[in-house]
């Protein structure tokens, strides 16, 4: 089998893909970052973090987005309260006491982005069936934010398709189920795809380095954001 591109629509009211989290503060990216659209995937075929992602983590991602999210932030708070007769919380470092800790967990709401993956056919076919039936539940970046559509794109498996094709004239814009308020439809829509370094190139740090998730450990890869007129470069699915 040859070269083959994969759309997964990522839509909810809630979804995060942070990038950058320590400790309390968890952030969110303005669209799906690669380890977690790969997490997703491991999801869908039942591998458990020691498993390798070799396979996924070389597959080319291009993001667009279909409606940009608001970037929204929730207010946490870990331990201050009693159970079983004992206290729970975190040390305070001065005097070894249990306190509570506020984290700020940011999330992007009403977002909805059309994922490309571009790779090997036939690996991209395995991912496709079992987006249909996912051996675990899939999640929008944290186990809390659920799809509001089936991530599963009816007919998204695109033989000889490139990543670019795909994302534009391959699959229309679908003005039905996006919130937006009559008139204001978007003229432009944000397009983000992998790329080499080189000028203009934005750097992540979201390529999963290593055999597993479980390690944690992750390299550069390089985007390029660049605009695309809707109803031009992209159609626009009217019913």
């Amino acid at each position: 089998m040859g070269l083959a591109t994969l759309l997964l629509r990522l839509a909810g009211p809630m979804q995060s893909w942070g990038t950058q989290s320590r400790f309390t503060v968890r952030d969110a990216g303005s669209e799906p970052s690669k380890s977690g659209v790969i997490g997703l995937l491991c999801a869908a075929l039942g591998r458990d973090r020691a498993e390798a992602v070799d396979d996924l983590a070389a597959l080319r991602m291009g993001v667009r987005v279909d409606q940009e999210g608001q970037l929204a932030m929730d207010y946490h708070t870990v331990g201050g309260k009693h159970r079983r007769g004992d206290c729970y919380g975190v040390y305070k470092e001065e005097k070894g006491k249990l306190v509570t800790v506020t984290s700020h967990r940011y999330y992007l709401a009403d977002a909805d982005f059309l994922v490309g993956l571009e790779g090997e056919e036939g690996l991209l076919r395995l991912v496709e069936e079992h987006l249909q039936t996912p051996v675990w539940p899939l999640f929008l970046g944290r186990k809390s934010f659920v799809p509001g559509v089936p991530v599963f794109v009816p007919g998204g498996l695109l033989p000889g398709t490139k990543l670019e094709e795909a994302l534009t004239t391959g699959y229309p814009w679908p003005r039905l189920g996006l919130n937006i308020p009559a008139g204001r439809r978007p003229a432009v829509l944000r397009f983000v795809r992998e790329t080499d370094a080189g000028p203009g190139a934005e750097p992540r740090w979201d390529q999963p380095l290593g055999a597993a998730f479980q390690h944690r450990r992750f390299a550069l890869r390089y985007v390029r954001t660049e605009p695309l007129t809707l109803g031009k470069q992209v159609p626009i699915r009217e019913v």
